[in-house]
């Protein structure tokens, strides 16, 4: 093999508030219609991780959040063949900024009740926006310890 594999490190945030999860309506460029998604992204230069999420969250929902868990790391492979590795984490809202803007392609953030995300599922952006709500619910929690970062 003379490419060597190279997965795009990414972050995402299940954030919880009264029983309701944090979700993020987007229209991404490679789509023809809105996407529901937790808020999730890339990581800048020099950037850990826990940065990242809380960055994230607060450049697409417009909610400065406290990380408080792990729930863990999934490999997805895009139809274009790139591979992430999605680092999704546990959040606590609190506080928002409502006179920030959103990020391009947000359109709204809404706070949902698992039932309402559950039966939007033909809209996810992904199968990981269940799976790790299910990883929630079920308790699958690791703490922040488990991140070892310089």
């Amino acid at each position: 093999m003379n490419e060597r594999w190279r997965p795009n490190v990414t972050v995402a945030a299940v954030v919880v508030k009264d029983g309701e999860y944090l979700m993020v309506e987007e229209q991404p460029a490679d789509a023809q219609s809105p996407v529901l998604n937790q808020p999730a992204g890339h990581l800048e230069p020099g950037e850990s991780l826990l940065e990242a999420v809380r960055r994230e969250v607060l450049e697409e929902t417009r909610w400065e959040v406290e990380v408080t868990g792990f729930l863990g790391v999934a490999l997805l492979r895009a139809k274009n063949g790139t591979t992430y590795l999605r680092h999704t984490f546990l959040c606590r809202a609190v506080f928002e900024h409502s006179d920030r803007d959103l990020d391009n392609g947000i359109i709204a953030a809404h706070w949902m009740g698992f039932d309402k995300i559950q039966s939007l599922v033909s809209i996810h952006r992904s199968h990981l926006v269940l799976e790790v709500l299910y990883q929630h619910r079920d308790g699958h929690c690791a703490p922040l310890s488990l991140i070892t970062e310089p």
